[in-house]
This record gives C-alpha cells, sequence and structure tokens, in this order.
C-alpha cells in the first residue's frame, strides 16, 4: 500500500499533479450529469426551489470542469 500512496507516476507514467487535473475534470463532468437527473427529480414534483439549488450546483461543476480542462490544456501542450 505505502508504493500506491507514494506513486509520483514511475507506475503510471503520468505525475501525480497531471493525474490529479485529470480526476478532478472527470468528477466535475460526473456531477453534472448526476445534478441532471436530480433536477429533473425536483421538477417533477414541482419543487422549483431545489431545481434552482441543483442548477447552480451544475453550473458550479461544469465551471471547473472548464477550468480543470484549461488548467490540463496548458500543461499538456508543454
Amino acid at each position: 500500500m505505502q508504493a500506491a500512496t507514494q506513486e509520483t507516476g514511475q507506475v503510471t507514467g503520468t505525475k501525480d499533479k497531471d493525474y490529479n487535473l485529470i480526476w478532478f475534470v472527470e468528477q466535475c463532468l460526473s456531477n453534472a450529469l448526476r445534478l441532471e437527473t436530480y433536477i429533473q427529480d425536483a421538477d417533477r414534483e414541482d419543487d422549483s426551489e431545489l431545481a434552482d439549488f441543483f442548477r447552480r450546483a451544475q453550473a458550479e461543476s461544469r465551471k471547473g470542469a472548464e477550468q480543470g480542462k484549461e488548467h490540463l490544456r496548458k500543461r499538456l501542450s508543454s
């Protein structure tokens, strides 16, 4: 287990910081998809307050994904 916690690219070929960015983007996008279900559930129950809350959270997840992708573009193109 110790090797896994200290892996810095020797095993995966991807530096931790790059892997972390890739993971972050994937999680943001996954969250945006999941929130779409929550929005539909709230809309189906006519709970506009909750639907709006989930829409705002979804927008933040999309924003995080876009920022992460921009960081990846910069780092992987150099």
